[in-house]
């Protein structure tokens, strides 16, 4: 297969492509409610002949879909997202994301000769919320890639280097509720164990590494300030961009919480969330995505991202060696989730910026196929760097 080959398969299914993604728009599903986008995006790709399953990874609205070339040979994973956000719909451009996957699956499969290969394609929901990928990904699925690819519309067309890692927790307090003004001397206050453990966050801020990034917040104070709480709750929030250092910060946060708890005569409680991982860049995949983006005029290229926050993708790319194309869809100064992104879900910038995006993933995929050794650099780089961050 060739680019030229791939380039001209996609563009037969252009209008489709963008139809699927206006449809997607036009119908915003919140995270793990998208049966809409999860049956159009099935719908199509159990025409092309993939062999599709839903409901993959303990999510209702994720899917895997399959198609082989022969026995053996590498695995490519395409994967995208499709939840909308509350109140403003589709402001971060998901909804374009599984078209120009299907873009680039079709003609990977439509022009295949003789080399054996796989193309599994994955839907990935609930990125927004509860990060659908961290829960897939727990249940078994993606271990079976050798690389994965994603696609996402936004201000420049790049790729990312890194991303914080994240581990979240709802804190709770519980004490010993008293009246304040007549028996002050029988209660023990959660909310002053929560605070404590609060200000102990604060006088370890000084002594983590620099990227090290610490949020909290008090979700229930207690009630009435003439009572002694019984009960205080929060969150607390860390990231930073090394696994294995973050694990280390948490596990003095369970200090900070053992210790607020002897000090106030209370009893702290930590209930973890799923945790986000850090990506591992791949740069000689980054660097592959980005000479295709090139060769194809992409607008608005920019070096890779170095600054960036937390992503579910992050979980997967920590497994497998991966990578996130980026295209310019609006002008450089506009933000995600917002109305800038929502404006411009149906222009024929999103349009392009799909189909650009189809190409890069498929011509990509195709280099890797037809240059056997490119996919080995891929993965050694990808072991050395996982070897690096030591965990």
């Amino acid at each position: 297969m060739t680019n030229k080959q791939l380039y001209h398969r996609i563009d037969q299914a252009a209008a489709e492509l963008c139809a699927i993604s206006d449809d997607i728009f036009d119908h915003p599903e919140l995270s793990g409610r998208e049966y809409h986008a999860c049956e159009v995006l099935t719908a199509f790709l159990e025409r092309a002949g993939f062999r599709v399953e839903k409901g993959v990874g303990g999510l209702e609205t994720a899917f895997r879909a399959t198609w082989s070339n022969g026995a053996g040979g590498p695995n490519f994973g395409l994967l995208c997202e499709y939840d909308a956000l509350p109140d403003l719909g589709h402001g971060c451009g998901h909804h374009a994301q599984g078209p120009a996957i299907l873009g680039a699956a079709l003609a990977l499969k439509d022009m295949a000769d003789d080399k054996p290969f796989t193309i599994t394609v994955y839907g990935t929901p609930a990125e927004e919320s509860i990060g659908g990928k961290i829960v897939m990904q727990k249940n078994g699925c993606f271990e079976e890639l050798d690389v994965a690819l994603m696609f996402h519309a936004g201000q420049t067309t790049t790729t990312d280097i890194k991303s914080l890692a994240l581990s979240s927790f709802k804190v709770r307090f519980h004490g010993r509720s008293a009246h304040a003004a007549m028996a002050p001397e029988e209660g023990r206050s959660a909310l002053d164990g929560l605070m404590l453990a609060f200000q102990g966050v604060e006088y370890m801020r000084e002594h983590v590494r620099e990227d090290t990034r610490m949020h909290y917040t008090i979700t229930n104070g207690g009630g009435a300030d003439n009572v002694v709480p019984a009960l205080a709750e929060g969150t607390v929030t860390l990231r930073s961009y090394n696994c294995a250092y973050l694990d280390t910060v948490v596990e003095r946060l369970r200090d900070i919480i053992a210790g607020a708890g002897l000090m106030s005569g209370t009893q702290g409680e930590l209930v973890e969330d799923l945790p986000f991982d850090s990506k591992i860049p791949v740069l000689r995949l980054n660097q592959l995505l980005m000479e295709k983006a090139q060769a194809l005029n992409a607008p608005t290229i920019r070096p890779a991202r170095e600054k960036t926050g937390s992503t579910d993708f992050g979980n997967v790319m920590y497994r497998v060696p991966g990578s996130c194309i980026r295209v310019a869809f609006v002008p450089e100064h506009c933000v995600a989730h917002s109305m800038e992104y929502v404006q411009a879900g149906k222009s024929e910038e999103m349009h392009q910026a799909l189909l650009i995006a189809a190409k890069v993933l498929a011509a990509a995929c195709g280099d890797m196929l037809e240059q056997p050794e490119l996919l080995t650099e891929i993965r050694e780089e990808f072991r050395q760097r996982k070897q690096e961050l030591g965990r």
